[in-house]
This record gives C-alpha cells, structure tokens and sequence, in this order.
C-alpha cells in the first residue's frame, strides 16, 4: 500500500523516472521546544515530461508546494507521509515548505535536555527511512544527490554536518544561521546534522596524500569524561590501514565523532559526521571488552566511509554489502593494526555466538535478504546482516585468498566511486581478481539460510594410529544446503597437563563426507579440533575423546581462540539438547577462574543486547527449576572465590566481581557489597566510580537488599541521564510485586519515555530472582502489542516487545501462549510479529535444554 511504507518495486520505478541533482534544505531549529522549520529545494530531472512522482515526508504539516514555479494548492497532495508530484517537465526544481516534529524515539530528528545544567541538544538519525522526518526527501539509496543545510539555531549552538563547519552568521536577536557547503554525492539516509552547546575538542591525522581534519564532539556535562587521546589514537589507526587495503583515499573533507545521548544503536555511519552513543563515554573504569568494543564500533564506522558511504547499496537487499564489510575490516583492521591483536577470538566469541543464535531461529534469512519494503529492511539489521554475513566474508578471503581479495576491493571502489551497486557488482570483480567461477559459492553461501554441522569421524588401529578419518557435514531439513569450506582442523596433546597443538591442516571440504588423508597414518590425538582457526561459519561437534578431553582440561588450552570455539561447540551442543546443562555448567565454571580473554570472559558472565551470558542463560533457563537453586549456590561460590583470587586491579576482577554482585542474593554478600559501595569496607583493586556504584546499586535492588531511598540518594548524587536511566532499572529490579507494576505502567501504560528510558525499564522489570513475579504479566504482556506497536514508533515499540517480555518464566505455559497470539495475529507486522517469534525460540531453546538436564539427571552418575 502507498504510504510511510515504501516497496522495493515502487523506489525502482521511481528510479526510473527521476534522476537527482541537488538538496537545499533549511532548517529552523528556534521555532519552539516540540517542532521546527524546514524547507526543501529540491533539483531533480525526469525521464518523462508529465509524469507524476512523489516526495516523502513524515511531519507535522506541509504548508507550501511550489513546483517550477507554480505553487500546487490541491490539499490532497499531501496525503500518506506523501507529497504527489503531477505534470513533471524534463527539468524540475520543487520547493516544499513544512513544519517537522522533533522526537524522543532517536528517529529523525532527536531532542534532548541535559537534567544537569538544562541546555538542549538535537541530532539526526536518518538509517532507514527518517530523513524524511526532517526534510521532503526521495527517501531511497540509488537516488543520490548533493545536500547543501542551512541551518538556524540559537547563537550559543553549534551545528556539524556532513561537510566543514561554515562561520556562522547573525540571524535576528539571540540566533545565528550556518550555511554550509554542498556535500558529495551522498544517500539521503547518512547525512546528518547534530547542533547544540557542544565541546570540541580537534586533532589531525595523515592520510595517504592530505591531512585530514578530526574533531570529537560531546555534550558540556560529558566532556571531562571523554578519553580523546584514546578515541583519536583509534581513529588514526584505521585511516591508514584503509586506504592502502580498499587503495583509496579517504573520500571526505574531514571526519568528526559526536557523542549524542539517547541512541538507538552503536554508531552511525553518517558521512564525515559519525554519531555514538553516550554509553561509551565511561564515567569510570570500562571493562575491557567494553573498551574493545568501543574501539571496533569507531572502526566499523570508518569502514563505512568506503563500503556504504562512498559506494552505497542500490535497495536494501544489499544491506549486507555495507555491514558485513564493515564488520570484517574492522575485525581486520582490529587483529592487524590495533594493541587487540586476538580479535578474531572477540568475533568468534560475540559475533558470531550471536550469527549461530539468529541463523538456526525460524526467521532467519539468507545474507542476501529478500527486502520487499522498508518493513522488511527495519527487521533486517540483525546477526545475520551483520555477523553472519562477516563470517562469510572471512570464509571468502579464505578461499579465494587475501591478495586476490583486496584486489577486487580495490578495483571495487575505483570502479564504482560515488556510486550504487548490487553484490553481482562485486562478485564480478572477486571473479576476475581470483579466476575462481564463484556462482555457485555465492548462491550456497548468500542466497540460502541456516548454519550446518561439521565434524570428525576418525578410525584408529590398536597402536593408536588413524586408518581412515573425513569430515562430515550435516544440515537440518528446514536449511539443507551443505556449503564448500576452507577451514583448518588441529591435532592437540595432552603434555604435562598442558593442551598442546601437534600439528595444523588446512583442507577444502564440500558435500556429506569428505576424506582427509593428511591424518590417516598420525598418532590419534587427544582432541581434534575441526575449523581450527575458526575460518569458516559452521557449527562443530567434537567426538566423544575430545569432548572428554576439552572437558578435562578446559583451562589448559594454548590459546584464546581454541578455547572460544570448544566453549562455542558445548554451547550449541546444549542448546541443541545433545549436552546436558549440568555437564556444560560444570565446564563454564572451571574456565571461568582462569579465562584471561576478556570477551570470552564476558560472553559467560554478561548478557548483551545481542546475546545472554552463557552461565545466566544455563542457570535460569536451561536447567529446570527444582535445579536451579543448588546450581546457583555453585556457581555463587566459584564466583565468590575467583573474585578473591584476581589480579587486584585487573579487568577479570572489575568483570567477576560485577558477575558476582549481580547473582548472589546471600546476606553475607549483599552486606559485603553494600559496605564497599558505601566505602566502609573498600575492596582493593576496585574503585567506586559512578557507572560501577549503578551496577551494584540495580544488582542489591534485584536481590533486595536495599531500598528505594537507597537508589533516591544515588540519584540525588547523581542526576544525570545516565543516573536517571540506572535508577529506573534499579527501581524496576526489585523483587516486589509493585516494584514490577510501577516499571510497566511507566512503559506501557503512560507514554513519553524515551527510547532509552523503555530499555532500561525493561530490563530491570524482567530481571527477577523469583520469576513468579512475572506471571501476572504473561497475559497483560501479549494482549498490549498490537496496541503498542500502533500507538508508537518501530523503535519505542521494539523496546516494549523485546524487553517487557516475561523470559526468565522459561515455561511450557508461556511458550504456548506466544504461539497462541501468533496464530491469532498472522497479519501482524513482521516488525513485531519478528521479535517476538524470537523471543519465543529462546523459550523453546530451553525447554529442550531442560528435557536433557532431567535425562541426565534420571541416568545419574556414570
């Protein structure tokens, strides 16, 4: 249907008939505190003289149209976030006059007020489809043009966009206007314009052929908190590492960093003005994969420049050419040329745990997605589109190796500067730069869902020598595509109580089974390892010696990444039901001690956005729950002791201690925890900085150990929006019924919070020691979504759907209600129809995980 949903068929016929030349957009940003002023000059031609076309725009009002120089007065032009455009000539110059409504959603254009010192700050955020909430815009990639803003705000602002900063000008008592220069030819969706009393702080970096203007930007009451030196440290390692691997200079005037709060994802890739969230701005000492994480999102952003920026996806099907790319030069980038030279083990461990979750859920999709609309491409920035299709991406450079595919990127970019593509655009290059025929690659890897199943069915003789060894594939009957693999399979020995590896073997696998003679004649080792190196995506399975083995001696492996792929396999495994929980909690809690890779570390201890700790997720959801009290007394006491053995000051002990704080509800503990965050019984090693004190302070809440006026005098201390965001976590983590009530009647009942007020609601009301709390929302939770989700924007509904869903329940009565509402609700958008289907395999997940702990509890020891 036309309207604020746009059809991959519709933005082709547009294309068809319109070619754009140029943006001049002003903007008032003085006209009040809930909407501004904004006109659109639009410069375009048509390949038909009479057509009619349309321009999109979601705002409050649009008062004028004036189409070469005629002013359109028929009302019903604008109808459906639609402006219709009739009797076009062969040269048109359009200029719409509307008024646009600020939002707190961090969609279009974001207001916010600092609760510290008042001052008001607004930035875009255009990826999907929200420049048109901000000007009258043809809102699809191929349509590129120039943009030139001028914008007017008051004389205390400043404004940064795509392109240099202008000086500003007078514009009438207490505003100053800034006019700037055209930019390159760019998608409407990564211009930008972020304004406010921001801090600046400027430094310079050396590109390949010019110096390149930087600058960090960051709000007045954040700024003592922001490290520049890192952050620019960071910045100018990947410029170099990027022009001489894509062999193209940076293709912009400068680059800027503007730290904005309220944001909906880690970064934006906005040309020349990159947006991040406040969340890295650490008011204390970080946890290192945090600090890590950082650093690869500032990385990521650049690869943009090139892959997305500079050329830019013709629909969004080829989505993946942009984040998977940038996913994998920025991992690259990260292992080559960063102090994180292990981060390939930080991919395996986060990334692509997140890709195997997404791929095996009933929604997956392939790499190359089939994106209908723009409601099909707001559910498609997932594991897939991102992690997934970087893993691929690693595989390609496997197979076709690395010089040939830098060559093909290189002349990628030469190729295709400035402009549009499709992934046959690319595929040609890498074809012609390896002479490899990769059609059928393409189609296998691309083009089909799923992830399959490697492993290694080994013979040996009574001497321990191997007769007869392959590698078998398998895939599952919903996904049955088997891919061809490069990967690598290690030989490890046990020697002195030290896994070691014997030898290393990189093979080309394909199909069912494939013999590998390279081991036929060696000594059996202790554990094979298959996609050693993790240079293929693949689950693995480990036969049963090296399963023992890997169980054994999990804290003796040689390094991180072997590690990381047996814990991978044993996490899969478990939630495949063909492990017990028991037998992998036993595992996760004898590496957890010794485990010095910080994400890996955190991948057991933490939930993300994007996936749930390992050990939370096993103790809550996998094992049943008349054994989940004893699992986590153990698990208490493991975290308990190897808080106290730590490295004082070191990152494990900040990451075990906050592990521990966050599931003890011991008395003892709790009284321990509070004496250090009050300071009466300081732990060394560990200071108090505010964003620990909120840890601790929503962790002692979901225990109840203390009360609501302990979190109102933290707050008092700390009223920030940070500290006002943690404080209704910590609220809504206490383990009363009315603690759980207040939190959804805040989120779901009343409007107006922000985007990140719903998150952190969310996430204290469905953290409950004692999931009985939530029962009473099972029914409430399902019979608001649709209303929600009609009342609200994708992104404030999202957070309703995700984080208000009562998952730690982990029950059959809850699954069969979810499915129940799907079956009643098949017109449901996919936006909410999607997040919520997973939600519901994450409970299926663990009931299957919880069938195989009572079978294993039923078999009792061996």
């Amino acid at each position: 249907m036309p309207g604020s949903n746009l059809t991959r068929d519709e933005a082709a016929q547009r294309a068809a008939l319109v070619d754009v030349d140029r943006y001049d957009i002003a903007l008032d940003l003085t006209t009040g505190e809930s909407t501004f002023s904004t006109t659109t000059t639009i410069t375009f031609r048509a390949t038909a003289a009479g057509a009619t076309t349309f321009v999109d725009f979601v705002g409050d009002a649009v008062h004028r149209v004036t189409l070469n120089g005629t002013e359109l007065d028929d009302p019903g032009l604008y109808a459906d976030d639609r402006v219709q455009l009739p009797r076009l000539a062969r040269e048109n110059t359009v200029v719409i006059e509307a008024t646009g409504r600020y939002t707190n959603s961090g969609e279009g254009m974001h207001r916010f007020v600092d609760p510290v010192d008042g001052q008001a700050y607004v930035y875009t955020q255009f990826e999907v489809p929200d420049s048109r909430r901000v000007f009258a815009v043809f809102e699809q990639p191929d349509l590129k043009a120039t943009f030139a803003f001028t914008v007017t705000v008051p004389d205390h602002w400043v404004v940064v966009s795509n392109q240099p900063e202008p000086q500003p000008e007078p514009a009438g008592p207490g505003a100053s206007v800034w006019r700037f220069p055209p930019t390159p030819r760019l998608s409407s969706y990564i211009t930008a314009v972020c304004a406010g009393p921001f801090d600046v702080v400027r430094d310079v970096v050396h590109g390949r052929n010019r110096e390149i203007p930087l600058a960090i930007y960051s709000r007045r009451t954040m700024t003592e908190c922001v490290d520049h030196e890192n952050l620019f440290a960071v910045t100018k390692q990947g410029f170099p590492a990027f022009e001489e691997e894509f062999d193209a200079d940076y293709p912009f005037a400068k680059y800027d960093q503007v730290f904005v709060p309220e944001f909906n994802a880690g970064a934006m890739e906005n040309a020349g003005c990159v947006t991040i969230t406040e969340l890295y701005i650490f008011r204390g000492k970080a946890p290192e994969p945090t600090v890590e994480r950082r650093a690869l999102t500032i990385l990521h952003e650049l690869a943009h420049m090139w892959f997305g920026d500079l050329v830019t996806m013709r629909w969004w099907d080829d989505l993946w050419l942009n984040e998977s790319f940038a996913e994998w030069a920025s991992s690259s980038c990260m292992a080559e040329h960063t102090e994180w030279s292990d981060a390939w083990t930080t991919f395996h461990t986060h990334e692509k745990t997140w890709a195997y979750q997404q791929d095996q859920q009933s929604d997956t999709h392939p790499v190359y997605a089939d994106m209908r609309d723009l409601h099909d491409v707001a559910v498609n920035f997932d594991g897939i589109t991102y992690a997934k299709g970087a893993s691929v991406l690693k595989q390609l450079v496997a197979y076709v190796g690395r010089p040939a595919f830098s060559a093909a990127l290189q002349r990628y970019f030469a190729t295709h500067a400035w402009g549009n593509t499709t992934m046959s655009d690319l595929f040609a290059m890498l074809e012609a730069a390896s002479g490899r025929d990769l059609a059928d690659w393409g189609q296998r890897w691309l083009r089909t869902s799923g992830v399959s199943t490697l492993a290694i069915d080994v013979q040996t003789d009574p001497d321990g020598l191997i007769t007869a060894a392959a590698l078998t594939q398998t895939a599952t009957a919903a996904h049955p595509t088997l891919r061809p693999h490069r990967l690598g399979i290690g030989r490890y020995a046990v020697h002195e109580q030290r896994l070691v590896r014997q030898g290393y073997h990189e093979v080309d696998v394909d199909g069912a089974r494939t013999e590998l003679p390279e081991l036929v004649g060696l000594p059996r080792p202790d554990l094979l390892l298959p996609n050693d190196a993790d240079l293929t995506y693949a689950k693995i399975q480990l036969d049963a010696q090296s399963q023992q083995t890997a169980v054994r001696y999990a804290a003796a492996f040689p390094d991180s990444l072997s590690r990381s792929l047996v814990t991978g396999a044993f996490w899969e495994a478990t939630r495949d039901g063909e492990l017990a929980p028991q037998v992998f909690l036993d595992y996760l809690l004898s590496i957890i001690p010794v485990e010095q890779q910080p994400t890996a570390l955190r991948t057991i201890l933490t939930t993300t956005k994007q996936i749930p700790s390992m050990l939370l997720a096993t103790l809550k959801w996998f094992l049943p729950e008349p054994l989940r009290a004893d699992a986590q007394i153990r698990a208490t006491d493991v975290l308990r002791r190897a808080v106290d053995a730590a490295t004082v000051g070191s990152d494990a002990q900040l990451q075990l201690f906050t592990a521990f704080a966050g599931l003890t509800t011991d008395p003892d503990d709790t009284a321990r925890i509070t004496a250090a965050l009050q300071g009466s019984e300081p732990i060394p090693g560990l200071a108090m900085d505010q964003d620990l004190r909120w840890t601790l302070i929503q962790s002692l809440s979901a225990a109840g150990a203390i009360g609501p006026g302990f979190i109102d005098d933290e707050l008092a201390l700390d009223p920030s929006v940070a500290g006002r965001e943690r404080a209704l976590s910590a609220r809504a983590a206490a383990p009363t019924r009315a603690a759980k009530e207040r939190a959804w009647e805040l989120a779901i009942i009343e409007e107006g919070q922000t985007n990140a007020a719903l998150e952190h609601l969310g996430r204290g009301f469905r953290r409950a020691n004692d999931p009985s709390l939530l029962e009473p929302f099972v029914e409430r939770y399902h019979d608001m979504l649709r209303p929600v989700y009609e009342r609200r924007s994708q992104a404030l509904a999202e957070r309703c759907v995700k984080y208000f869903y009562p998952l730690d329940l982990a029950s059959e009565q809850l699954r069969d209600r979810t499915r129940r509402w799907l079956a009643d609700n098949p017109d449901a958008p996919s936006g909410l129809r999607r997040p919520l289907i997973e939600q519901l395999e994450l409970i299926e997940t663990a009931l299957v995980a919880q069938t195989a702990a009572l079978r294993y509890a039923a078999a009792g020891p061996e």
